[in-house]
C-alpha cells in the first residue's frame, strides 16, 4: 500500500525510482568495461576502422529504445517487455550480420591465395582473428 501512495505523489509517467535515477545519472557515451579489459586506443595495432561490433549510433539507438521500454513498464508492462524483446532481437541480428561479414572478409584475405601464402599475410590474418574473437568473448 505504501508504494501506491508514493506513486500517486509522483508526476504522471514517472515511477519514484526511475525519476531519481534519471536525474542522478548522466547518459553513458561508451560501453562499460571490466577493470581487466583495456580500452582500445587509436594506436592499438589490432584496432581497424569499423572494428566496433555495432556502430556507436546503432548502440545509442538500441540503448535509448531499451531505456524507454524500462521507463514504460509501470504503465504498460506487456508493451515494455515486447519492446525489450524487439530491441534484443535487433541487437542480436545486427551483431550476427556484422560478425558474418567480418568472417567473410577475413577468409577472403587468406583462403583465396595459393597454399604458398606469405607468412606476413597469415600473421596479420591471425591477429585479426584473435582481436575479433577476444572482442566477442568480452561481450
Amino acid at each position: 500500500m505504501m508504494y501506491d501512495q508514493e506513486r500517486a505523489q509522483q508526476p504522471k509517467g514517472e515511477s519514484p525510482d526511475l525519476a531519481k535515477q534519471h536525474d542522478a545519472q548522466p547518459p553513458r557515451t561508451e560501453p562499460a568495461r571490466t577493470p581487466h579489459e583495456p580500452a582500445l586506443g587509436a594506436n592499438d595495432p589490432d584496432r581497424t576502422p569499423g572494428s566496433a561490433l555495432l556502430p556507436q549510433g546503432e548502440r545509442d539507438k538500441l540503448t535509448m529504445r531499451l531505456q524507454q521500454a524500462l521507463n514504460t513498464f509501470v504503465e504498460s508492462p506487456r508493451q515494455a517487455v515486447e519492446e525489450a524483446d524487439r530491441v534484443l532481437d535487433e541487437a542480436v541480428t545486427q551483431l550476427t550480420e556484422t560478425l558474418a561479414e567480418r568472417c567473410r572478409v577475413l577468409r577472403a584475405g587468406w583462403q583465396g591465395q595459393d597454399t604458398e601464402a606469405q607468412t606476413e599475410e597469415l600473421r596479420l590474418a591471425l591477429r585479426q582473428y584473435r582481436a575479433t574473437t577476444e572482442q566477442v568473448l568480452r561481450l
